[in-house]
């Protein structure tokens, strides 16, 4: 198990928005998501700042972040960029954490 750590960015005013599309996550994205090993996945939001701040476990090799060539991930990226800072790919500006601390 390993843990991953992202930060990406909020469209201001959207915050509402971005709760409402992830409270009614596509079943297929969340079993893409768990059949490739993801899981205990959570994302914050700094309302200051509005930057999102995602952290996730990972059973496997990769994680949310390295799922792009996917028609699903690509269609969710297409839903969620218009609230969100995206990438000419409409993947979201996403910005990996490194972990310099964990306590069990």
């Amino acid at each position: 198990m390993k843990r991953e750590a992202f930060k990406m960015f909020l469209k201001p005013g959207f915050e509402a928005e971005y709760e409402k599309r992830h409270n009614a996550i596509w079943p297929e994205l969340k079993a893409l998501l768990k059949e490739t090993g993801v899981y205990d996945y959570s994302i914050f939001w700094d309302k200051d700042t509005n930057i999102l701040f995602a952290v996730q476990k990972v059973n496997g090799d990769s994680g949310s972040q390295d799922l792009g060539s996917n028609p699903i991930v690509q269609r969710w990226w297409a839903y969620m960029a218009d609230i969100m800072e995206t990438n000419p790919d409409n993947s979201p500006v996403s910005i990996p954490l490194p972990e310099l601390f964990y306590m069990e």
